[in-house]
């Protein structure tokens, strides 16, 4: 233990002698390991502790938290968009071509030097998505991109406010706090309920904008390569590649995500088996994928058993709304079973009951039957 206590304070004292001294006494700055113990914590908490504690208790409804949170932080990103904006890339004083870091106290520097740190304090808040997940338990969302993402970013932006808290990088936070701004505006609205869900079909271009972004971020910091600048080699390296292994990740996100659910969508379409009014968008914040939903109305034949009504809804509603009623009246109704969440199948049998030629015919035929007994009796 005190050869790594000594260790630490090594690595401490060589990286305060190189970093920014303005930053130096700032929270969480005086060395990587607090940032690292945290990031490594959340990473536990979300992968193991938390899916433990949850696995036999009800996932929590947390709509109106979940509405709270996003809205604050739409207001905190464009806060920090407004910031590092006005400190200098959208006031002409930064150069998209080459920008040193300015290590003096003017006060617009300095302006631009906290909106630095407040984007490093930002990564910690956005943990709360990924907590979030798991108090519902939407394990599937925790996804390794997920995980990643999240728990790399407090230790990366960590080493810009420490050695270059301004200058060229902080174009990275520019266009992450913008992404953030659009991202967490349809998070809020998604919470809110299945009302919003119309004006929300511009989902799965948050993807396209998020690699669009890494894009951008890699053409900004490689061609520092290439012209002579006074900004840190080390550095282009350390956010390209950042940009790269994210760009790479998102991509495969997007096709696994969008892609191939476009294509066994419009392969069920054309053999028949789901119908384009029966799904839905997710009515919670933060799902990806569209669930099937029923949307015709309850249709109440007699049972024969007893004469009483019972409703069919679901997958009987469904099918009977799509032909299969006026088909059932006629007699001539084709084999089908349906299930639970609206969806037809040919063939086999399904929770609901099953459907088929003869037997619905004759519980038509046994209704009408125990309708005239009962009034004859009468």
């Amino acid at each position: 233990m005190a050869l790594i206590m000594k260790y630490i304070d090594t690595v401490t004292r060589y990286l305060d002698s190189h970093g920014d001294s303005r930053t130096k006494d700032w929270p969480m700055m005086s060395s990587p390991f607090p940032t690292l113990a945290v990031c490594l914590t959340y990473v536990y908490l979300v992968k193991v502790l938390g899916p433990r504690l949850m696995e036999n208790r009800k996932p929590l409804h947390l709509q109106n938290t979940l509405v709270l949170y996003n809205a604050i932080q739409v207001v905190f990103s464009a806060w920090l968009f407004y910031e590092i904006g006005i400190s200098g890339w959208l006031t002409g004083h930064y150069s998209f071509r080459c920008q040193p870091v300015d290590y003096s106290n003017n006060p617009r520097t300095l302006r631009m030097v906290h909106a630095c740190w407040w984007y490093y304090f930002s990564k910690f808040t956005e943990f709360m998505d990924t907590i979030f997940f798991v108090l519902r338990k939407k394990t599937s969302q925790v996804t390794t991109l997920h995980v990643i993402h999240h728990g790399c970013m407090p230790m990366s932006v960590w080493f810009g406010v420490k050695f270059t808290p301004g200058g060229h990088s902080t174009f990275f936070g520019l266009l992450n706090t913008f992404v953030h701004i659009v991202m967490y505006t349809y998070y809020m609205f998604s919470a809110m309920g299945p009302q919003y869900q119309k004006y929300l079909w511009w989902k799965k271009y948050l993807t396209t904008l998020q690699m669009v972004q890494f894009i951008l971020i890699m053409v900004h910091a490689f061609q520092l390569l290439f012209i002579d600048c006074n900004y840190p080699k080390a550095f282009v390296w350390w956010i390209g590649m950042h940009a790269v292994m994210f760009f790479f990740l998102f991509n495969e996100f997007y096709k696994a995500a969008y892609r191939n659910r476009l294509m066994k969508k419009n392969a069920l379409l054309a053999n028949g088996h789901a119908k384009p009014n029966g799904y839905c968008k997710s009515i919670n914040a933060h799902d990806d994928l569209a669930m099937p939903q029923p949307t015709a109305a309850t249709v109440t034949p007699v049972s024969k058993a007893n004469g009483s009504v019972a409703p069919l809804t679901n997958g009987h509603a469904n099918g009977l709304s799509n032909g299969y009623g006026k088909q059932l009246a006629n007699g001539n109704a084709p084999a089908m079973t349906t299930t639970q969440n609206g969806s037809g199948h040919k063939g086999g049998a399904g929770p609901n009951g099953l459907l088929t030629n003869g037997y619905a015919t004759k519980l038509l035929d046994d209704a009408s039957q125990d309708l005239k007994q009962r009034k004859t009796q009468k």
